[in-house]
């Protein structure tokens, strides 16, 4: 082999890759931070290589001392990485058979780099879930603790952002924390796709040694090794469907961040943010802006674009692997560096909200909010639902025409609407009355708001129990 080509494939060569391809395909740059999933993947690799005969016990040892002394190197920032070597598997490769000689040279024996990518990627991505998914749960955690203590603070619910019944801040809360809920399921269910080893399939169809692929899995933890060869090298599902569920976990963060960012204006002023979430303005000094919300909101576009750009790669790539996939990491690497950045943001700072009792509730008295249980109460009174709907619209005109809310007006002027309307008519006209009255699973009486909360607790510590024993 030519001295001036790449060690790993360079011999059919005869002239040295051009220095800008080399840059061009390299992937070093970005795929090094999968080196210490490389050495794992490796020291399985080479474990397994030994118990079924193909390298001997002196070989193993020298190969799985090496690789973790490139470990140490790596973490101490010791190790020198090369665009030349093209990406974090040459690089760890040419420094162990720097280190140990020829036999370094032999851990590749029966898998590619094609299977051991592929491996690296759900070693690193299935750790990552697991750190997600923690702190997903914080975030739940704190929203559930939050809303048990707002169970009793009324606020308006909004349809259309108009003013429609009340509800309480709680109930609001756990309505966000549902759904995170299904983000946190659905993110455990992916990492059943991820937990799949690959390695063994080499560059797609397997290899003639005796290879142990069960022996490997069960090294590496992961449940089973992949089916078929060709898919397992190919394969990319699994990334995209990480980057789906971070889709829609900042689709609903963005939401949040919404409410958030609309709440703590002067124009709602429903709630505060602490000091160390938001920043100020150079030119006007009373200014306090929602940054880290605002900021959410703007990376959920950045994740949806990761997963547009992933899909797009595959939808065209014949079988088996092709370099496209090289294209794989950039996107996946920021979403999750992302999805991280943005759940710790909101585990730290919902637990810290407060709540502006007093605007909320003053709020939800406008916009004729308890319109609704008027008409329910005139129902319960014998009158027909169209019937009272027709009465609820001309009592709201009125109190439009007349400046006063349902509540604000005495018997003789809602009678003149309907003579089956009674002094029982202002318990039902209250904002407590109509929080209240709502006392069914997943209503908005505070005791639901109390209880929901808790089997949202032994929800969550049910998921994170299993999830702790996930494999």
């Amino acid at each position: 082999m030519s001295q001036t080509t790449n060690q790993s494939w360079g011999g059919r060569f005869s002239e040295p890759t051009d220095a800008f391809v080399a840059r061009f395909t390299a992937s070093v740059d970005f795929d090094q931070r999968l080196a210490r999933h490389d050495i794992q993947g490796s020291i399985a690799h080479a474990t397994m290589l030994a118990q079924v005969g193909v390298l001997s016990e002196e070989e193993r040892d020298a190969i799985l001392t090496g690789l973790k002394e490139i470990e140490t190197e790596i973490a101490e920032g010791r190790f020198e990485w090369s665009v030349a070597l093209e990406d974090v598997h040459m690089n760890i490769e040419a420094r162990l058979t720097q280190k140990i000689g020829i036999t370094g040279k032999k851990l590749h024996t029966g898998r590619s780099r094609n299977d051991q990518v592929a491996t690296d990627i759900r070693l690193y991505l299935r750790e990552e879930i697991d750190l997600v998914a923690s702190e997903l749960a914080r975030l739940r955690a704190g929203l559930i603790e939050l809303a048990e203590g707002e169970a009793d603070t009324i606020m308006p619910g909004f349809t259309h952002l108009q003013t429609a019944q009340p509800v309480t801040f709680g109930h609001h809360l756990l309505a966000w924390q549902e759904m995170l809920a299904r983000d946190h399921e659905r993110l455990l269910d992916c990492r059943k796709r991820v937990n799949v080893l690959p390695l063994g399939a080499a560059a797609l169809a397997g290899t003639t040694y005796p290879i142990d692929r069960h022996l490997t899995a069960e090294l590496l933890g992961f449940e089973r090794p992949a089916e078929n060869s060709l898919d397992a090298v190919s394969d990319r599902d699994f990334a995209i469907e990480f980057t789906a569920f971070a889709s829609l976990l900042l689709m609903h963060l963005s939401r949040m961040s919404e409410e958030l960012v609309l709440w703590t204006s002067a124009q709602f002023d429903f709630i505060d943010l602490p000091d160390r979430f938001c920043t100020g303005s150079s030119i006007m000094p009373q200014k306090k802006n929602p940054d880290v919300p605002e900021l959410v909101r703007g990376k959920t576009g950045r994740v949806y674009g990761h997963l547009m750009g992933l899909l797009t790669l595959m939808k065209s790539q014949p079988l088996a692997y092709n370099k496209d996939n090289q294209e794989d990491k950039e996107p996946l690497l920021d979403t999750l560096d992302t999805v991280k950045g943005c759940l710790r943001a909101f585990a730290d700072m919902v637990p810290a909200i407060v709540s502006k009792g007093d605007s909320m509730r003053e709020a939800a008295r406008k916009g004729f909010s308890t319109a609704t249980d008027l008409a329910d109460y005139l129902v319960r009174k014998g009158v027909a639902f169209r019937d009272a709907h027709e009465i609820v619209g001309q009592s709201v005109a009125y109190g439009i025409e007349s400046g006063k809310d349902l509540s604000d007006m005495s018997l003789d002027e809602l009678r003149q609407f309907s003579d089956v309307i009674g002094e029982d008519v202002f318990e039902v006209l209250t904002l407590e009355g109509s929080v209240a009255a709502r006392n069914h699973i997943g209503g908005t009486a505070p005791d639901q708001v109390r209880a929901a909360a808790q089997r949202a607790r032994e929800a969550l510590k049910t998921l994170a129990s299993g999830q702790g024993g996930a494999q």
